[in-house]
């Protein structure tokens, strides 16, 4: 592994970068890699990538525009555009490395970084193959729902609207802790130890906090729909008892190529990020259907 840092537009990005060990001939199959809601690579995405790179691919995490170590502002804002972008400025940068095959890119999202995954698959030829892990994919209905109705979803919308308006006013931006299992106006508010638990998610690097003003964007983006201008095959790796199965079903339900569905039982959303067997078995899974289709 080492740390790399790319160019997304005048912004530089940092990046965890994994090289497969071992003697190899010719260039190898490259993989983004993209973590979920307001994480950082040294999170689930750099977990991800490293037992990648065991299965010989070259594996890029790297933190976000505004995020973690890589530059831009404003910080921590849950932009998904901005994010999709930053997908094609990571491929950009994996393409052209001694020893990529740049024929050869496919990309990883697990939870929200899968919605940006399935958009930027659609958008950018470059991408192969595209495989999502406990993908967070949503569309207006089940955003709606995630928020526990029409009332919360537009309280949630004002709220992004007016500190979007007070940023481009004043230059502040208005934050709320990311998650929190005790404050209720946290982004994402109960149990969700990952992010809480210093051996997990709960890491230094991980600032747990979020820009209201996001709300504005993320809740009318619709991955879903972005199935329709995906041209790649697609794996998608979930259970029933993790988040927006659903949103799988609807994203795979408007495919028109390939797609594998690998179901696991009764795991939570937060067993895809790092435990065990649920991470060697979707490893295994994303790195069968990389290998099949790089």
């Amino acid at each position: 592994m080492e740390k790399v840092t790319f160019d997304a537009a005048g912004v530089t990005l940092s990046g965890l970068l994994f090289r497969p060990s071992g003697e190899h001939v010719g260039p190898r199959p490259a993989v983004v890699v993209a973590g979920s809601w307001t994480s950082v690579k040294e999170q689930m995405p750099s977990f991800y990538a490293a037992r990648l790179a065991e299965h010989g691919f070259v594996a890029l995490a790297f933190d976000f525009t505004g995020y973690g170590e890589s530059g831009g502002e404003p910080r921590d804002v849950e932009s998904p555009s901005r994010k999709v972008a930053d997908l094609g400025h990571a491929v950009s940068y994996l393409s052209g490395l001694d020893g990529v095959d740049p024929d050869r890119l496919g990309s990883l999202g697990i939870c929200a970084g899968a919605a940006f995954t399935a958009v930027h698959a659609g958008e950018d030829s470059r991408i192969r193959a595209a495989a999502m892990v406990a993908p967070g994919l949503q569309d207006g209905e089940l955003a709606r729902l995630a928020l526990g109705g029409e009332e919360s979803f537009q309280q949630h919308l004002a709220q992004g609207v007016a500190a979007r308006a007070s940023y481009e006013a004043t230059g502040e931006v208005a934050y709320v802790t990311a998650v929190s299992d005790t404050d209720p106006s946290a982004a994402m508010f109960g149990p969700f130890t990952y992010y809480l638990d210093p051996n997990r998610g709960g890491i230094p690097q991980y600032a747990n906090r979020f820009a209201v003003m996001a709300w504005a964007e993320w809740l009318t983006f619709e991955p879903v729909p972005s199935a329709d201008k995906i041209g790649v095959p697609v794996l998608i790796v979930h259970s029933e008892t993790a988040a927006i199965p659903e949103g799988a079903r609807r994203f795979a339900a408007r495919l028109s190529t390939p797609a594998e569905f690998v179901w696991l039982p009764e795991r939570t959303q937060f067993d895809f990020y790092d435990q065990e067997p649920t991470v060697t078995e979707s490893v295994e899974a994303v790195a069968a259907f990389l290998s099949k289709q790089l």
